[in-house]
């Protein structure tokens, strides 16, 4: 890993010249523009590799990838060609380490994978499809760049609150990214989704910008842990920053929906005023329910109140944590509730990928 990391894109550009002048029936899968997420996949089969001694992690991130790939139209004959186009691109720029015993660490290393991924998408398969087409139903634009986006499933749609799903938009066929549900499961069945445009993402500003009601997208499965437990009576500490307030606001819907009187602590951080865009439906909320508590947190001068905000409120040794956002946000979140004495298994946080990448 230490040798092929700092020729990374030299590495995946070999790998998808390997792997689409060999197996040129591959190509349909992937977008017709690479440059927007040309390196996911081989990212995430090295994060998985680096972490293939940390089992329990490992296994739930390659189900949901296994399960996610389906949308793809990934079938189990395709993985042994993406795994000799792995090592040939790993053997020929870690050249001055490799050997016959790495190669047969990598082939152990691959096999492990993709059989996790292969299994979990059989599995799969046999319960649920492998996309979901869904209307959208409603558009709110609720400041420049940010948009609540309401759609309706073509069939049922089973998740559970603090979740995720990957889109795709009509306009940019094969090209999916991640959104977190912003309410608890309906019983109308409508799925909600807070976008925020990002810069040259393709995705979001078709959300945001171009995204009308008749308008038909699809939908992947739902993944991810950042769910409660229902088991245990321990409070909620929540950090959501911008547009993680999503799914922030669906486990407050989800705590009251089973009745339960427990403590909720949110912290709504956000660069500015204009972008606490949801802070009335959070007000509105907390009027509701006198277990919950919300407390904006604007950041001054750039600098990050949120930590401060954490530490100065606790101590939260009694909480179960949740935080959601940027992975900036993410990374400074998970510190500061470290710092405040909750231990790492009691903290969750939406983005699987990250979680492992990071190693918290």
């Amino acid at each position: 890993m230490a040798e092929v990391g700092p020729v990374a894109d030299k590495v995946t550009s070999y790998f998808y010249a390997l792997l689409f002048v060999r197996h040129p029936d591959l190509r349909s899968l992937f977008p017709a523009a690479m440059d927007t997420q040309r390196d996911r996949l081989l990212k995430a089969l090295l994060t998985a590799a680096e972490h293939i001694d940390n089992k329990p992690v490992l296994i739930e991130y390659l189900q949901n990838l296994g399960r996610g790939h389906r949308k793809y139209g990934t079938r189990a004959e395709h993985y042994p060609a993406v795994g000799e186009c792995l090592i040939g691109a790993l053997s020929k720029y870690a050249d001055g380490v490799w050997d016959a015993e790495m190669e047969a660490a990598w082939v152990r290393a691959y096999t492990t994978i993709s059989q996790v991924m292969i299994d979990a998408a059989a599995a799969d398969e046999l319960r649920a499809p492998a996309w979901w087409y869904a209307e959208v139903v409603a558009h709110d634009l609720r400041t420049r760049d940010i948009a609540v986006v309401t759609v309706r499933p073509d069939q049922p749609y089973p998740f559970l609150a603090g979740q995720y799903t990957s889109v795709e938009t009509p306009w940019w066929p094969r090209i999916w990214r991640h959104y977190s549900f912003a309410s608890a499961p309906r019983s109308d069945g409508l799925l909600t989704f807070h976008v925020k445009a990002v810069p040259a993402g393709w995705v979001s500003n078709a959300l945001v910008h171009r995204a009308r009601p008749g308008d038909i997208i699809r939908l992947g499965p739902p993944a991810g842990s950042m769910t409660v437990d229902h088991t245990t009576d321990s409070g909620l500490l929540c950090l959501g920053g911008g547009t993680g307030i999503a799914p922030i606001k669906a486990l407050i819907e989800d705590v009251a929906e089973h009745g339960e009187r427990r403590p909720v602590e949110v912290f709504y951080g956000a660069r500015s005023d204009t972008d606490l865009y949801d802070i009335d439906t959070m007000l509105r909320l907390r009027q509701s329910h006198p277990w919950l508590q919300v407390r904006p947190v604007v950041d001054r001068d750039g600098l990050l109140q949120l930590p401060d905000a954490i530490r100065e409120y606790g101590p939260w040794t009694e909480y179960d944590a949740y935080v959601s956002g940027p992975p900036g946000m993410i990374r400074s979140g998970v510190d500061a509730l470290r710092d405040s004495g909750i231990p790492s298994e009691r903290i969750r946080h939406d983005s699987v990928e990250e979680l492992v990448a990071t190693g918290s």
